[in-house]
């Protein structure tokens, strides 16, 4: 008789201190955009902007052989930066000041920006 209420407080402080234990080792994961910390620390020789809160990037293989067709002027680059943590709206790494971005026809999510001649395509860097 005496056994039985050992034997529940053993089984109710083994139980406790199982669920403390999965407490503690919860994981959470923050799913969000990368940021030009994120692009720039896994490449450092990345040509990045952002424009509308998005980081867009050229040299994307799949991307440079598309045949796109600049549309309207939506953008300018701002200011130029090679510190990740001061990226804004209308800054980039490569781009000079004054560059215009440009929308294209075909996608949505690839921005177009001429270089001395030459058409660089950015695409929007998002999660999922």
């Amino acid at each position: 008789m005496r056994k039985v209420p050992i034997v529940l407080i053993f089984l109710l402080i083994l139980i406790t201190g199982c669920m403390n234990a999965q407490e503690d080792n919860i994981t959470v994961n923050v799913i969000g955009n990368p940021d030009a910390n994120e692009i720039l620390s896994l490449d450092s020789d990345a040509n990045i902007f952002m424009f509308r809160d998005l980081i867009y990037k050229t040299g994307i293989d799949w991307v440079d052989e598309l045949v796109l067709t600049p549309n309207e002027e939506i953008g300018e680059i701002k200011n130029q930066t090679s510190i990740a943590e001061d990226f804004v709206n209308g800054t980039s790494n490569v781009l000079p000041v004054g560059t215009k971005i440009y929308s294209s026809k075909e996608q949505k999510d690839i921005l177009l920006v001429e270089i001395d001649g030459a058409i660089l395509k950015y695409y929007a860097l998002v999660e999922g």
